[in-house]
């Protein structure tokens, strides 16, 4: 089971990294190492499944600025990472991160996982859509198949989308298996910054992560790890620790901005992952990909299609939304909940700042329900 809740994060995981191959030509060696070895540390050092991700704002950002050629280069995105990685190290040893998670309200940081939660399901409904038919085969056997102990769902899933990609592009198959297996070895990926890469990495992509991190990748990933593992609790001043400087060091390697993050926690959790032994998992396969196959990584990820990802974003959503229906009985708390969540759907650093405002504002007599 921990074999199968290793990949039940590749929902948002293989959409984003093919975005940064594809679009902004990144070189896949670094991606998947910077991601490997990170999940390795984090799964020994965590011991619960504290997911890798790819940091959402900075990832559409770059493809979205890419794609209408403005100056988002690869080496402009390690540049993003690298400041990225400063900020939250620094929040995160001098206790900053800890006192402004301190004054989230939790109403808000419950309305954040239970917006993420519909966002992951509505996503994951969008990504079906273009194969009604294999999305509807692949989510029904998942969902007979999830509590079964013997027969683990993600396994099935995952070789029944092979096989569907295989049937669908014959000439990705053929791709995966005509990529040449060479050995390759890290370099410095920062060598040839330049200022105006620090530029626009700082300012384009570092700073607008900043409210998307501390709601998702920082408070709620701290709430949603404590609920599922108590006996083996986190706190903020260890995620931004450790979301600096896997940064720091994935910017060093040419690897993408990274965090963590509650959906992925969800995800792990929902296939069957309890401890930190599936992010092992996961980072020692993507480790062994970047170093024998970074040449068919591309190939290997277009074999599954988007209606198998939709399948397992959309149980990743459910998961997520599920466990954070602990609502206040307070009404104006329960409002502040659900208007957070309505904004989380769509931009979490905005749903932070009006989930923050209206609790203050009920709290304050300024509203009343």
């Amino acid at each position: 089971m921990e074999w199968a809740g290793a990949f039940g994060d590749l929902g948002t995981l293989i959409p984003f990294v093919v975005a940064y191959l594809g679009v902004l030509k990144m070189d896949p060696f670094g991606v998947l190492f910077a991601f490997g070895a990170a999940m390795l540390v984090c799964g020994v050092y965590y011991r619960t499944p504290m997911p890798v991700q790819p940091m959402k704002a900075i990832g559409a950002v770059a493809a979205t600025q890419a794609a209408q050629s403005i100056v988002i280069t690869p080496a402009a995105i390690y540049a993003g990472g690298l400041v990225t990685g400063l900020l939250w190290l620094v929040l995160g040893l001098t206790g900053a991160a800890h006192r402004l998670a301190r004054i989230v309200p939790r109403p808000v940081v419950v309305g954040i996982v239970l917006g993420l939660g519909m966002g992951f399901m509505l996503e994951g409904i969008r990504m079906m859509a273009g194969g009604w038919l294999v999305a509807a085969i692949a989510l029904a056997g998942t969902l007979l198949l999830l509590t079964n102990r013997q027969i683990p769902a993600m396994f099935v899933l995952l070789a029944f989308g092979a096989a569907v990609g295989a049937i669908q592009d014959p000439a990705a198959l053929q791709a995966v298996g005509a990529a040449p297996v060479e050995f390759r070895a890290p370099s410095f990926a920062l060598s040839q910054l330049t200022w105006q890469d620090l530029f626009v990495g700082a300012i384009f992509l570092a700073l607008p992560q900043l409210p998307l991190t501390l709601g998702n990748a920082i408070i709620s990933i701290r709430e949603e790890n404590n609920r599922l593992f108590p006996d083996r609790p986190v706190t903020e001043k260890k995620l931004a620790v450790s979301t600096g400087i896997m940064n720091l060091a994935g910017a060093a390697a040419g690897g993408i901005p990274m965090c963590h993050g509650a959906g992925g926690m969800a995800g792990h959790v929902a296939f069957g992952a309890r401890t930190g032994g599936a992010l092992v998992i996961l980072g020692v396969c993507l480790l062994v990909l970047a170093f024998f196959f970074s040449a068919a990584v591309v190939a290997l990820f277009s074999l599954f299609p988007r209606a198998i990802l939709g399948v397992i974003l959309f149980i990743t959503g459910t998961q997520l939304a599920l466990g954070s229906c602990d609502f206040s009985k307070n009404k104006g708390e329960r409002f502040a909940t659900l208007v957070t969540a309505a904004f989380a759907m769509w931009n979490v650093g905005l749903a932070f700042v009006a989930g923050f405002l209206l609790c203050a504002a009920f709290k304050r007599n300024l509203l009343r329900l």
